[in-house]
This record gives structure tokens, sequence and C-alpha cells, in this order.
């Protein structure tokens, strides 16, 4: 991790259990196609537990909360389950979260987990038979309890079936990702009641990644407790007949002395807003103890939203890491408003919003706004307009103005840039309507008020603004902030304009070319630039930074040869820049074949290398497409397919890298189907492989798009030619609004290169609002 900034950071090192993979079917996805234990091994950071698509409650086993690979509190390495929490993080590269833990198990009872390599020192158990299936999850305990989980949007359902005798379940509200580095008291203002009715409600607020963040919580059990037991800090046993307990790291036992004479069942509403939130929720969307119905209107939800895109062709197994990387990418960002529209905004105070509108969390905008979001635009506009709203909203309510990383009402401040002016940008372009105006006055104070508030995020603005990039011998990460600085001002110059305001686009849109002054074009590649004009030198595009010590980097989780590539917005320049088509293409050949070493101190996140592409991590995600500028879309072609077929596989460690809320895996759907955004804003997409013979998307108006690529095989990699609706289609790409008319595009594969095809200047794609010169 580097010093003085937030970001991702490895929290141990580590270890995990469990699952095979499900059959895949002729046709996907579906629901049933899904391995959701893809991304459970490896650096994926991915859950298996129950959740709706875009839900508060994600509740999913715990099997560890202190190893960097467990940032989901789950990995498929580990031997234990230490419980079932109703809240995760999908693929983060920091943990927060598992709220809740409840965990059924019979014995003695024990208040502690007990460390991992030694289950039977603390109630962890150890389990076998577990499934996992879009909105269910089931694993059989050592205990002898079979525990079945699925969801509502707000409320987690759990059914606990137990052997013949006594038994008890503990709700553990002390539970959370835990990290060497934290300073106590993790948790504060905890609170634990029994009221009358039988629910036990309670509080707490945590101070993990997300400081200071509230959740609440209301539980009911289908069976009454023979007793309940609570206790407070130190594990301290509350008198018998309790019914509230006030401190930090509480625990509540529920006792039933016959739990084996009928299944358990537990219905548990959150809220990040307050209590009754919580009761209100679990009132709206908990009013069942029919398990089966509940899972069942899950799977409906589901089915629902995997019916918008159907692939055949391809592998079985190409075609289950298809529907499990689309599931990964409608789980995130996550509903943060309760039933009766409040929330927490982020300037940490409680909203009401209108009917039909809603609040979300869990927004990683540093990896989403690359093909996240922009898939979502395609499969999902509502949900898009929907999450475009409420960045809006929190744009408005935040100090720092628009969001970079917000988690349950809190501005984590993760990463740099402030990128949710992307996701507008891009929602604009798009024609997709929304209030952009009303976002503007907080991208105003961002780009142009170097007195305002700030994050770790957007330090050096005032430097950047007054001399044109970042010093290394200034900030931290210097090299990365300028140019992620440029094209946030590319993307806030869009929405200046539509706002009407004219001279502050122009602003803008001469600052979006600051790249320029980290890149050293004779060099040919992105360097550290101090104060004083001089370029770091000697220069080893391999290394991290130029100083010595391992947290002041001047690229962020990058190194030289991959921040080099970074400009999205302005790839004609950068050509032109670095010497033109021919020196570009072969910067890139360069890129791919470099020996793939890294420094000592390169962080994790740095993975699935070809060459010194970075394919694990999201700064190179559009990378392999820059060959179709320079007129070489053969190179992208054969590139992506290998990125297809090398990065992903059907198999828990199956995400080269952490999926980031979706990112990874918005990337795999997107190019598997032949196309990618290499700059959202820009609303196109250039053309890559597509890897299967036919797929089918929904969309909106009765619409289909149909995308064809007959006899398509694995040594099929290139494109000969391409037809839209039956006519010859030139054009190395296709914009947004082409592609939402629907109709039928046609790629005629080839097994080897086909040199002529998107080579003219005309068939290029378009960046920085001009085609190629």
């Amino acid at each position: 991790m580097t010093e003085g900034t937030i970001s991702r950071r490895t929290l141990l090192a580590g270890t995990a259990a469990a699952g095979l993979p499900l059959p895949a079917l002729a046709v996907a996805p579906t629901p049933a196609a899904a391995n959701l234990f893809i991304g459970t091994g490896g650096h994926g950071h991915t859950y298996p537990g129950a959740t709706l698509p875009f839900g508060m409650v994600q509740l999913s086993p715990d099997t560890d909360v202190e190893r960097w690979d467990a940032c989901s509190g789950y990995h498929r390495t580990d031997t234990s389950i230490m419980g079932f929490s109703h809240t995760h993080l999908s693929g983060t590269g920091i943990g927060d979260m598992l709220d809740v833990l409840v965990v059924p198990t019979r014995g003695p009872v024990q208040l502690l987990p007990g460390p991992l390599d030694n289950p039977d020192a603390g109630y962890r158990q150890r389990f076998t038979a577990e499934h996992a299936e879009p909105g269910y999850y089931r694993v059989a305990l050592e205990s002898g309890v079979r525990a079945e989980l699925t969801v509502t949007d707000r409320t987690g359902y759990h059914r606990y079936t137990f052997p013949a005798g006594p038994a008890h379940i503990l709700v553990d509200l002390s539970h959370l990702v835990l990290d060497k580095s934290d300073q106590p008291p993790l948790v504060t203002d905890a609170s634990l009641t029994l009221d009358p009715d039988g629910t036990l409600t309670g509080s707490r607020t945590v101070h993990r990644w997300a400081k200071g963040r509230h959740i609440h919580f209301a539980l009911q059990t289908s069976r009454t407790p023979s007793r309940v037991t609570l206790y407070g800090d130190g594990d301290a046993q509350q008198p018998a007949g309790a019914r509230a307990v006030k401190g930090m790291r509480l625990k509540a036992v529920l006792h039933y002395d016959d739990a084996g004479a009928a299944p358990i069942l537990i219905r548990c509403g959150i809220s990040g807003v307050d209590v009754a939130g919580a009761r209100a929720n679990l009132a709206a969307e908990g009013r069942s103890w029919d398990f089966d119905a509940v899972r069942r209107a899950a799977q409906t939800a589901w089915t629902r939203e995997f019916d918008a895109m159907r692939v055949e062709g391809g592998t079985a197994d190409q075609r289950t890491i298809f529907a499990s990387a689309l599931y990964h990418a409608l789980i995130a960002p996550t509903l943060l408003s309760d039933v009766d529209g409040r929330y927490i905004g982020l300037d940490r105070k409680p909203h009401a919003l209108a009917r039909g509108e809603a609040a979300y969390s869990s927004y990683s905008l540093w990896d989403t706004y690359r093909a996240l979001h922009p898939l979502l635009t395609i499969v999902a506009p509502d949900k898009a307009q929907s999450l475009v709203a409420d960045l809006i909203r929190q744009t408005q309510q935040s100090p720092y103005g628009p969001p970079v990383w917000p988690l349950q009402g809190v501005e984590t401040g993760t990463m740099i840039g402030w990128h949710a002016v992307s996701v507008l940008a891009e929602a604009q372009a798009k024609g997709i309507e929304a209030d952009y105006a009303a976002a503007w006055p907080a991208i105003a104070k961002r780009s142009f008020d170097f007195t305002a508030p700030d994050r770790d995020n957007s330090k050096g603005r005032d430097v950047y603004d007054a001399k044109g990039y970042v010093p290394a011998d200034v900030w931290f990460e210097s090299v990365s902030r300028t140019q992620e600085y440029a094209y946030d001002d590319w993307a806030s110059a869009h929405l200046a304009r539509a706002a009407g305001r004219t001279a502050e686009a122009d602003r803008l849109l001469k600052r979006s070319g600051n790249w320029r002054n980290v890149i050293d074009g004779k060099a040919g590649f992105a360097k550290p630039r101090f104060a004083d004009g001089r370029w770091w030198s000697p220069y080893d595009p391999i290394q991290l930074g130029h100083m010595p010590k391992p947290w002041w980097r001047d690229y962020t989780e990058a190194n030289g040869w991959q921040a080099t590539f970074l400009n999205q917005h302005d790839v004609y320049g950068l050509i032109a820049h670095m010497g033109g088509d021919a020196a570009f293409e072969a910067r890139l050949d360069a890129l791919f074949t470099a020996p793939s070493t890294l420094p000592a101190n390169a962080p994790p996140d740095i993975s699935g290398l070809v060459g010194q592409y970075a394919h694990g991590n999201e700064p190179n995600h559009h990378v392999a497409y820059l060959y179709a500028y320079t007129g070489a879309a053969w190179k992208t072609q054969a590139m992506v397919r290998r990125l297809c077929v090398e990065m992903y596989k059907n198999d828990p460690d199956g995400i080269i890298g952490n999926d980031d809320c979706g990112q990874m895996s918005a990337w795999f759907v997107l190019s598997s189907l032949g196309f990618y955004p290499v700059d959202p804003v820009e609303a196109v997409y250039v053309f890559g492989s597509p890897l299967f013979e036919r797929a089918e998307i929904r969309l909106p108006g009765g619409k289909r798009l149909t995308i064809e690529a007959p006899g398509n095989r694995a040594d099929t990699p290139y494109v000969r030619a391409v037809s839209r609706n039956g006519k010859s289609w030139t054009k190395n790409w296709i914009s947004h609004a082409e592609l939402m008319q629907g109709g039928r595009l046609t790629f005629t594969m080839s097994a080897t290169p086909v040199k002529s095809f998107g080579q003219a200047k005309a068939d290029r794609p378009p960046s920085n609002g001009h085609g190629a010169a």
C-alpha cells in the first residue's frame, strides 16, 4: 500500500475451500449455467452466497477475515465456515461489510471463531456438500446442521435443519474484516435489544474501510427460542432475562432445547439508516415463512435478468464463464435505500427519495466506469438510468463533489480521479435522460476550486492546473494522477457543455490534453516528471517509481509500461505524440512481448501478464483494442481472443485479478460479444473478436440485437468482414445509438489475419470527437 493515500491494499496473505462447478447448458446464460464459485479462489475476491440483482443483502458464508485473498469474507481453499453474514463486497481489493454474522451450531457455546488452522478452537465448522446458484446457497456443516440461504432485496432468509436434540444460534455483532494496520476501536455504538415481540434488533458503527458507516438490523425466528443470552464487551454474559446490551463487541445466543424438532427459519432485514428502517424493510419483504417461495422469487428475478442475453457456440466452459461473468456484472452497485425511500447520503445525513427512485452503494468507479457501466447501458438501460440519477444526487451531497468510491454513505476516496463524471458523461452522450446540470456545480468545485475539501484521490489538482501535470517530487502516483485527471477533465467538459457552461467546457477540454506532459514521446513511455521539468533519469519502465521508498510510487497499481497506454480519450493524439501509426503499433507490440518481470514492490493487483500488459488490473483493459486505431485491427482480434481464452477459466481461480464489483467480468461479457468501449464517453464500441457463434440481446422497445459469427471456432480469431442487417459494414466500430437500434450484426471469421479489414483511416474508430487524420 502507498503511504499517505487510500489505495487498494494487501490485508495479509493467504489460503481457502469448496465448490464444484455447475453444469453448463447448450444455450447460455441462464441462472443454472452460472458457476458462482468462479472468482472465489486466487485473487478474484468474490463470494458464493445469495443475493438479488443489485440487492442490498448479500447473504453468504464467511471463511476468513484476516487475509487479502479473503476480502469478500470467503476463499475456496479454506476448510471451515465461521458463519453467514448479510453484507459482502464482490471482488474488491479492500475488505469491509460482513454485517450480522449468524452461526447455527450444537454443543457448548463458543463466542470466538478460533483460528483458521484450528477450527476446533472456536465456533468455526468444517463443511461439505456446498452448492450455490443465483439467489440460493446451501451447505452441510460438521455439527450436522444443513444451512440454506436465500434473499429478497433487503432481507436475508435462513433455513437451518438440525439433528435431534438441543442446539443454538449465535448472532455475532462483533464480526468484521480485520487488518494488521487497523487501529481500534473498529466497532462503536453497538447495541442489541430483544423486543417484546421476540424480534432481535441491533445497530453498530463500523470503522473499517468506510469509516463511520452504520448498519442496523431486525431479526426474527420461525420458532421461539427456549431462552436468549446476551453478551457484552469482553464476552461478559448479561444477567438472565436481560433484554438489551450496549457496547462495542456484542453477541446474542438463541438456545433451542429441541432444535431438531423442525427446521428453524430466520429472516433478517437490514438498513443503513436506523432500526426502524430495518424493521420496515423486514415487514415489507419478510411477510412469509415460506423459504421455498422466497427462493423461487429470487430465481425468477435472476431469470428475468439473464433472459436479456443469450449465447450459443463456444465451449461448455466458455458458456459457463459467460453466464458467471454476467451474474457478477449484475450484483453491484448495491441497493442502499430502504422501502420508505430513506438512505444515508455522502454528507452523512439521512435523505428521502421520491417514489420509484433508489439509492445505491458499492460503486467501484475507478474500475467499473470502463466496462461495467457501459455494459449496463446495453443490457439494463433502466438500471443505468437509475444509477445515473443516484450519482447525480451523490455528487450534490458529497462535500468533495463527484463520487470516487462511495460505500454505505461514506466516501472512501479510494484510488485516484473522480470517475463518476465518466459514468455521467457517457450516459449523457448515450441519450439517457437525467438532470445533468444539477451535478455541474459540484463538478466545477472538484475541477476548479483548489481550496475545497479534498481526498487523497485528487491530490495535486492545483499544481496540475497550473503546470499541466502533477510533479513527481511533489505528489506520489504523479504520472497516473495526471493521466486520470485529464480523462476526468474530458468527461467533465462534456457535462459542462451540456449545462451551458461553454467557457468552463473549453478550459476542461484544453486541460484534458495534459496527458502529453507525462509522456516522453521520444522515449515512448509515460515517465515521472519533476517540478523543474526534468524527466526521471535513468528511467526504468519496469519500476513503479523513482524513489526507494515503496509507498512513494509514480504510478497507481501500474508501472511505466502499463501507464504508457492509459490514455483512452485522445488515442490519435497519443499516436502522433509517439511518432505515428508504425511507431505506436511497434510500441504496443513491445508491451505484449516484453519480459513479464516486476519489481519486488509491485502490488498483487498487477497480474495476468502478457509481456508487460496486465489484464488482472483495470488500467490496461482497453489496451488490446488500441491496435485498431493504427489500422492493425487484426492484432486487436488476436489479442482479445487470447485474453478471453487465457485469462478466464471455469474454476474458482477463474478470474485473473480482483473482479472489482464486476469490471473484470464485464470486460469478458463485452469482449466475448465482439466489441468494447475504449472510451465510454465517446459512446462507440471498437470491434474485437467474438467468442461465440451467436448472441442475442434484448433491447428496449421490444428490439433485439443478434450478433452472429457463423462457424466461429477456437482457430478463427480474425475478422474477415462485417455486415449489418445484410449490408457490408466496413467500419471497425459501431456507435451506441446504432447498436441500440437492434438488428443483425454478422462477423465473418477467419483462421488467418485479414489485414485490410478496418485498415482504412475512414474505418478506424473515432477518438476525441474525430476520426483518424
